[in-house]
């Protein structure tokens, strides 16, 4: 079992993802062997927010070189999510057809991210 602590790597602090914070979209450091399902309930267990896309991109170590020793940079993964900026009550039908809202409370950002560039 994966924990969510170990697929969020770190969040990525950069002037692209500090503008696509107002659009609701985050950009994390994530393991390479996670999956876009596993991001998506990762980010929700950690930061109580409502995940609607989870984009991913994976890099290839590049090859380096300092004076004689070769070797290369090990391979890392972004994932850039969407957030549910405007969440709306969950409704579902219960036993008998009578219709129910979730009390589940959703956030409307990052509030720890949001705080680390000072948005706040």
């Amino acid at each position: 079992m994966k924990y969510a602590e170990d697929i969020i790597i770190k969040p990525i602090m950069t002037e692209k993802s500090y503008t696509n914070i107002a659009m609701g979209k985050y950009t994390f450091k994530v393991a390479v062997n996670a999956t876009k399902i596993e991001i998506k309930n990762a980010v929700e267990e950690l930061f109580g927010v409502k995940v609607l896309k989870v984009n991913t991109m994976r890099y290839d170590g590049k090859n380096k070189r300092v004076g004689v020793h070769q070797g290369t940079t090990s391979a890392w993964k972004k994932a850039i999510v969407q957030i549910d900026t405007n969440p709306a009550d969950e409704k579902y039908l219960a036993k008998g057809g009578k219709e129910v809202k979730s009390n589940k409370k959703y956030k409307t950002e990052i509030e720890e991210i949001s705080s680390a560039f000072g948005t706040n």
